[in-house]
């Protein structure tokens, strides 16, 4: 549980929160459960993408667990202070999980992978409390995938670390462009995987401070301590590309580039 590149903050639990705001149209959009459905989600956090799957498909049984006692209680105080009345919330670990087989219509597991060491087994753990032609959708970034203009060293530097600290925890930043090969490597049958992303530019101000200061700035604030421990920057080069991040957002000229991948797959009907 300790091994989570983000940490548990305050500060932490508010990115999960505004990020789920200004990106629920680009991933949630076509995401919606019938009424009666069971829905496991896995891996809910502090709960910022369960109120969108709760609002979307207030019909659905939805069933939300993680393996933080700390996330869940936030979790519990988002759902109860937004009327989220038709979700459960249980402390259960992806890989060893406490349901019968073929207990759920649907899985939905959103910035989840890329924090394990093993996402193949996570899947086919999944796949074993999915009803045979249930479906399950994945939504993953990619670091890799994220471009900026103007574009500095520091800035880089700033961004690369929080790369290396997820890398070296023995998880992939990078995963979202793998998400189609590891649904097969799982026993999943893949019916789609594609990549949602945000452009904003001049003509866009307001996506593009929101996805500077709101996803990205507080996202690689979380590797700071660990990186300067650990000697891959110094505070100075730190300071210097937080600067020049904020810059991107401030300037009439600022363009930023993210991609994330959405994966919807079935298990194959017996």
């Amino acid at each position: 549980m300790n091994r989570y590149v983000h940490g548990y903050s305050p500060r932490e639990a508010q990115r999960l929160r505004e990020q789920s705001e200004i990106l629920e149209t680009l991933l949630h959009g076509d995401t919606a459960y019938a009424p009666g459905s069971t829905v496991l989600e896995a891996g809910c956090g502090v709960g910022a993408q369960t109120l969108i799957l709760a609002r979307r498909s207030p019909g659905a049984r939805i069933t939300s667990i993680d393996i933080s006692p700390e996330s869940l209680e936030k979790a519990k105080r988002l759902a109860a202070d937004n009327g989220a009345s038709n979700v459960q919330f249980m402390q259960a670990d992806i890989l060893d999980l406490p349901f019968k087989a073929d207990r759920f219509d649907h899985i939905f597991v959103c910035f989840v992978l890329e924090h394990l060491a093993d996402p193949v087994a996570a899947l086919v753990a999944l796949k074993r409390v999915l009803k045979p032609g249930g479906s399950l959708t994945v939504i993953e970034g990619d670091h890799g995938a994220c471009v900026w203009h103007p574009e500095t060293e520091a800035a880089l530097a700033v961004w690369h670390c929080l790369i290396r600290e997820q890398q070296r925890l023995g998880h992939n930043p990078l995963i979202g462009r793998r998400l189609s090969p590891l649904l097969e490597a799982a026993g999943y049958t893949v019916q789609e995987v594609a990549p949602r992303y945000i452009y904003a530019d001049g003509r866009h101000r307001q996506l593009l401070i929101d996805g500077v200061t709101k996803i990205i700035i507080p996202m690689v604030a979380t590797a700071k301590s660990a990186a300067l421990a650990s000697g891959l920057i110094d505070e100075n080069t730190w300071q210097a590309g937080v600067r020049d991040f904020e810059a991107v957002a401030g300037s009439a000229a600022g363009t930023f580039f993210y991609s994330w991948f959405k994966g919807t797959a079935r298990k194959p009907a017996r």
